[in-house]
């Protein structure tokens, strides 16, 4: 069986500011079939999580591209991939099988073909939307847990301060510390918008915004 996969890719490395005629919609074939031996699994994305630092993936260069592994420099033509979730059709690899839910890295498309090994298995008995997967469950609150408690070794009272208050990350950092009655002072970077600061005190409860002209 072949089907139309749709995904998003850029059309060039991108300068500055992203604009939407940097972004492409292809369509291409897509068997639905594996070989075997191969441990591919085909995937249908459910959701991705689409953050701020796929910009400098986009970029025909960024310091973070060469030090981060999630953060490689993205080619023009090529499907984009980030966090996300997916529903397993097709695998060769025996520790999936159909309808399987897993999280990983999928395309910002309809489908994926990935290594096995590249996925990790949701618990069906988990009664969450499968959202958090791509966000608080997933990647990014993982790394806001480990930033806050394991490396920062936040406690009750504490005044903390996040830069790039506007990602998946700082937003989590944010919510966790309000529920947990540290005090968060942020900067927003004031190349994104003045209405940033807004959007942080007003939607998610941060005591205190600043802007910093760069």
């Amino acid at each position: 069986m072949e089907v139309n996969n749709r995904y998003i890719t850029i059309t060039n490395h991108i300068q500055g500011s992203a604009k939407e005629s940097d972004f492409e919609l292809k369509v291409v074939p897509l068997r639905l079939s594996v070989e075997p031996g191969s441990s591919a699994v085909i995937l249908k994305n459910l959701w991705v999580s689409i953050d701020p630092y796929q910009l400098n993936r986009m970029k025909s260069y960024s310091s973070s591209q060469k030090t981060v592994q999630s953060a490689v420099r993205i080619t023009p033509g090529q499907p984009i991939d980030s966090p996300g979730v997916a529903r397993v059709l097709v695998s060769d690899d025996p520790e999936f099988v159909r309808d399987d839910l897993v999280e990983g890295f999928v395309h910002w498309g309809e489908y994926t073909v990935v290594k096995g090994g590249m996925l990790r298995k949701l618990d069906p008995e988990i009664d969450l939307p499968l959202s958090y997967h791509a966000g608080v469950l997933g990647m990014s609150g993982l790394t806001a847990y480990a930033g806050l408690f394991e490396i920062c070794n936040a406690k009750k009272g504490d005044k903390v301060f996040v830069s790039a208050a506007c990602g998946s990350v700082g937003n989590l950092v944010g919510a966790v510390c309000k529920t947990l009655w540290l005090l968060c002072s942020w900067v927003c970077w004031y190349l994104i918008e003045h209405s940033t600061g807004t959007f942080l005190t007003g939607s998610i409860y941060i005591l205190t915004t600043l802007e910093v002209k760069c």
